[in-house]
This record gives structure tokens, C-alpha cells and sequence, in this order.
């Protein structure tokens, strides 16, 4: 994707030195692009639990970048387990970090010491390219949603929560792969932005891609998003996800269980857009088995923005006497998921679909 018309992913190694690896820091967004440097595993580390990265397939590739900068400095056993180790802490929810660790720790251990800097970078790659692919694969699919309703009406109007774009992936994105392939191939396509609340990131990162991008687009308050939908605004909801389980319930940004309510009670299709190493094979039951992040309550009680007189400040806006919860995401049972967007095609949110569509993965 482009910015302003460069071209970028959101990862990759550093063109000069051939070694470091290159992201863009998202808690800078919308007011800057800043193009951060990382150079060892504790720096990748930061940049996974302090969300300058952020997005489950690209908090996976993250990682495996993270395990390559290790092994750059030691390639022993020991500074392999602890690279997994270090790395698998930083967040809990997004199945993809432990997809991909998984992974790298499979290809690493086979390998002499001296041989594991230059495979984890070729692996890296490999997981970042194959990233890009999958999510172009999605965009196709849930293309077919967009059109077919473009057949019924001159304006799609598609309602989304947090961000799945191609920030949050190496490219592309999941739920809004479809949105850029609608709106590339001419499609009248209008985006619901809900704001998502507490760390704002559709009003800060979906609203900024589609901006850049060119894709019409309204920021709302979360709790407008059922209100659209009754007044039959809102054609499509599509969703990305963190983790889904092998039955199909959705882990997500928080209040994304809201919309999918709200969704049902209105006869709205609800879609969720997902690469299947973000499904979880060894669960079942969402509600009991993922664990849900808590992040700090400062996200809750603070907000950070653009001053009148141009500067970027942070402010509090909760009582000092009042406490604060956090959970980073909500669980959204099967049953109220229309159906799954993935590389292999669409299915039903069950345990019997996706089983048959990723047979050799179940």
C-alpha cells in the first residue's frame, strides 16, 4: 500500500545496512510517520508490548524479525529459548505471535549455531511474503460480499471496528483488504470508522489508511455503530480478529461483541476477515480458554490528540479518584458470526467448515 505515494509495508529490513529492521511506529499516527529502527531483541520486545507494532499477523512477523536480531548477536540453543521466551511475553491474545515463534523456533533447532542468523532472516522473510499473499487472498474473497451487494445499490456502506488494515498486517490487511480491492475496481464503497475506544485506533489508523488511500469514509463513536444499522446504513460489518477458535468464536477488539449484536438484532451480515495462522487449533471455547490482555488503565483515563495550537498532547479525562478496567478485547460466540473470509474462501463460523476448508492445518 501507499504513502502519499511511496510504497511500504509495515516491516521490513533496513535497505542500507541489510540487518536492521525497519517498522512504522503506529502510536505515532495519524500526526507523524515515523520510521523507527530496531536493532535486538529487547527493542522488538518494546515495540510488540508498547504497540508500535500491532495487528496479529503482524505482531507474528514482528517476532520472527525479533528471534533473527537475536540470533544475529548468538546463535546458541540458550539465546534461542530465550528469544522465544522474551518475545512469547509481550502479548497474550494474538495467536499469531506464538504461530510464528513456533515456527521459527522448528526451523532454528535443527540447525548449527553459526547457521541460524542467516536462516531466521530467509525465514522472516519467508513468513512476511507469505503474509502479504494470504491477505490478498482474503481481499479477493470478501470482494465477491462487496459486489454482490454493489448489484443491489449504487453505495456499499461497510461498518468496521479497530483496525485490519495493512498497518496491521505486512500488507494489505484483512477486513479492509476487500474495502481497497472494491474500491480499486471502481466500487461505490463508504466505511463506517468506528472510533474503538480505548486507544482510538479507527479513528487514528483505519481513518489515516483510508485517507491516504483515497476510500470514502465516516468516523463514529462506537456506541453509533447500532444505530446505523437500525436505520439500515450499514449493508456489510467486516471485522478482523486476534484469535479464533476451532469452532469458530472470535477474539477481537473490545466492543466488537457489541457489534455483532447489534448486527443480528438488525439482519446485518457480520463477517470476520482472518489468515488462518490466526486460528487456534487447540481451543474450542472461546470464553473459557482465550486469555484476554489487560493492558494499563491510562489508555482508559487519558487521551492523546492534536491541541488547538498544533502540538500533540496528552490529557486526562477521568476523575483522579476513579479507577479504571482495560480489557483489550471480548470473545464474540460463533453463532453471531455470519461466516469466516480467508484465504481458502468463505465458510461458516463452525467447527465442521473450517475443519474441512484447513484439513491439513485441524
Amino acid at each position: 500500500m501507499k504513502i502519499d505515494g511511496t510504497p511500504y509495508r509495515s516491516i521490513w529490513v533496513d535497505e542500507t545496512d541489510r540487518w536492521s529492521v525497519r517498522i512504522i511506529d503506529q502510536t505515532k499516527l495519524p500526526w507523524a510517520v515515523d520510521l523507527v529502527r530496531l536493532t535486538t531483541l529487547d527493542e522488538m520486545a518494546h515495540a510488540i508490548r508498547a504497540m508500535l507494532v500491532r495487528g496479529a499477523p503482524l505482531i507474528g512477523a514482528s517476532a520472527a524479525y525479533g528471534v533473527a536480531l537475536a540470533m544475529r548477536v548468538d546463535g546458541s540453543d540458550a539465546a534461542l529459548s530465550q528469544a522465544l521466551d522474551v518475545l512469547a511475553a509481550t502479548r497474550p491474545t494474538a495467536i499469531n505471535l506464538l504461530w510464528a515463534l513456533k515456527r521459527m523456533g522448528s526451523c532454528l533447532a535443527k540447525l548449527k549455531p553459526e547457521m541460524r542468523e542467516a536462516a531466521a532472516y530467509e525465514e522472516a522473510a519467508k513468513i512476511c511474503d507469505e503474509d502479504v499473499a494470504v491477505n490478498a487472498a482474503i481481499g479477493r474473497n470478501g470482494l465477491a460480499l462487496i459486489e454482490e451487494k454493489a448489484k443491489a445499490k449504487k453505495r456499499v456502506n461497510i461498518l468496521t471496528h479497530c483496525n485490519a488494515g495493512w498497518i496491521a498486517t505486512v500488507d494489505w490487511g484483512t477486513a479492509l483488504a476487500p474495502i481497497y480491492m472494491a474500491h480499486d475496481a471502481g466500487i461505490d464503497v463508504h466505511v463506517w470508522v468506528e472510533e474503538t475506544r480505548p486507544r482510538n485506533q479507527g479513528a487514528s489508523l483505519t481513518a489515516w489508511e483510508l485517507g491516504k488511500h483515497g476510500v470514502n469514509h465516516t468516523v463514529i463513536a462506537d456506541n453509533a455503530g447500532g444505530h446505523f444499522m437500525q436505520h439500515g446504513e450499514v449493508d456489510l460489518v467486516i471485522v478482523g480478529t486476534d484469535r479464533v477458535t476451532r469452532q469458530g468464536d472470535v477474539c477481537n477488539k473490545i466492543g466488537t461483541y457489541l457489534k455483532a449484536l447489534s448486527a443480528q438484532d438488525n439482519n446485518v451480515p457480520f463477517w470476520v476477515a482472518l489468515p488462518s495462522s490466526t486460528i487456534d487449533w487447540t481451543i474450542r471455547d472461546g470464553l473459557a480458554d482465550i486469555p484476554i490482555e489487560e493492558r494499563a488503565t491510562t489508555e482508559v483515563t487519558t487521551m492523546t490528540g492534536r491541541a488547538m495550537d498544533g502540538s500533540i498532547a496528552t490529557v486526562r479525562i477521568v476523575p483522579t479518584s476513579s479507577p479504571a478496567a482495560n480489557p483489550a478485547f471480548d470473545v464474540t460466540p460463533a453463532r453471531l458470526v455470519t461466516g469466516l473470509i480467508t484465504e481458502r474462501g468463505l465458510c461458516d463460523a463452525t467447527e465442521p467448515t473450517l475443519t474441512e476448508l484447513f484439513s491439513d492445518l485441524a
